[in-house]
């Protein structure tokens, strides 16, 4: 089986959004349940997690590039757990836990476990992430040869602008960056780069050609054979889901699965829009969400109990979040936040960052 249309391409890119967008609330619970935010095992996973994020970015502007529309806030893309690695052969269960080698062992090696040297590519049930993305790269060249895939690209509606995306500690410049799809050659380049981060080759642990990245797989390798050690983490409780949270709690959950679902919102209108201004403004929103909305909530979740005789803690459920007719999210946000902080006067710097998000996205409600 192969992909031989561009209706076929188009499909097998929105999975790979979804692929990786699937991957990252697993490694970020994991990841706020590590006591020390100082600790290598924290900072190794941000690493991984930023890169997921770019990975995502790349294959959203591939699809923009070859005539397709990236979905994100739609309830049949943003993952539920547990749930499996979408279209992985054999299934790898994705859960949210507290951070453990065992738990980097059973769900983050497997994710991110190179391909041999001499494996095919695969477009579905595929063994390796890699693998589905060689028969993607195939697709590109293939479909471009025939049809001329990047006659017109629309560079303007891709997250197109490298400052967008900023290499942090344990990641390298080198390694692969942000940039718009603009014909076979920029297409490859984005493929590689997703390849060559997350997994590299079975004889190859390093992402970038001076060796100063380790690709995913050897990342997390690091945690799980001891070489940083993990330290106080958190007893959070297992797939948790808001309902199970005490009555006082779950309105800051319901608060983390709001702004968990209007990243998505501002990803849809990201990628709606040719006006580079807005854009400017749709990113500068999508990261004040992300480091002054979700962090602090899901700290504070992770530091609390679930309810008032459980020994487990709660934590981030991400849950999708319907905002519903007649107000827009960016509304609900707000009034979310206002009842939280209401009630948890350490969470009062919640309502300053909300109040500077700049723009107001709408949503199909999907």
């Amino acid at each position: 089986m192969s992909i031989e249309t561009r209706e076929g391409l188009q499909e097998h890119l929105q999975w790979a959004v979804q692929v990786e967008l699937s991957t990252i609330p697993p490694y970020l619970y994991a990841m706020y349940s590590i006591d020390d935010r100082d600790s290598e095992p924290y900072r190794l996973i941000r690493s991984v997690v930023v890169e997921e994020m770019l990975h995502a970015a790349l294959a959203a502007n591939l699809l923009v590039a070859v005539g397709g529309d990236p979905r994100f806030y739609d309830e049949a893309v943003l993952p539920s757990y547990p749930m499996d690695l979408p279209h992985h052969e054999p299934a790898i269960e994705l859960t949210l836990e507290r951070c453990s080698p065992e738990f980097i062992e059973r769900v983050c090696l497997p994710i991110e476990h190179p391909r041999t040297v001499d494996s095919v590519p695969e477009d579905d049930d595929y063994e390796t992430i890699s693998q589905f993305y060689l028969a993607v790269e195939e697709a590109l060249e293939r479909l471009d040869d025939r049809e001329s895939l990047f006659e017109s690209p629309r560079v303007d509606r891709q997250l197109m602008k490298p400052g967008y995306y900023a290499p942090i500690e344990f990641d390298e410049t080198d390694s692969g960056g942000l940039h718009p799809i603009r014909d076979l050659e920029s297409a490859r380049s984005a493929v590689e780069t997703v390849i060559h981060q997350g997994e590299g080759v079975r004889d190859e642990h390093w992402a970038d050609p001076n060796h100063h990245e380790m690709t995913h797989y050897y990342k997390f390798m690091k945690i799980a054979d001891g070489t940083y050690r993990l330290g106080a983490v958190r007893p959070v409780l297992t797939n948790p889901t808001t309902g199970e949270f005490a009555p006082e709690l779950r309105p800051v959950s319901e608060l983390f699965n709001a702004a968990y679902s209007y990243m998505y919102v501002l990803m849809d209108e990201i990628y709606a829009t040719d006006e580079r201004a807005r854009t400017d403004a749709l990113v500068r929103d999508l990261y004040t969400v992300m480091s002054g909305v979700l962090s602090p909530l899901a700290r504070h979740l992770t530091a609390t109990p679930a309810t008032a005789t459980a020994q487990r803690h709660a934590g981030p459920t991400f849950e999708f979040h319907r905002f519903g007719d007649g107000v827009t999210p960016r509304a609900r946000l707000r009034a979310l936040t206002t009842t939280v902080v209401e009630a948890e006067g350490e969470l009062a710097q919640l309502n300053g960052v909300v109040e500077s998000l700049q723009t107001t996205p709408g949503t199909s409600d999907s």
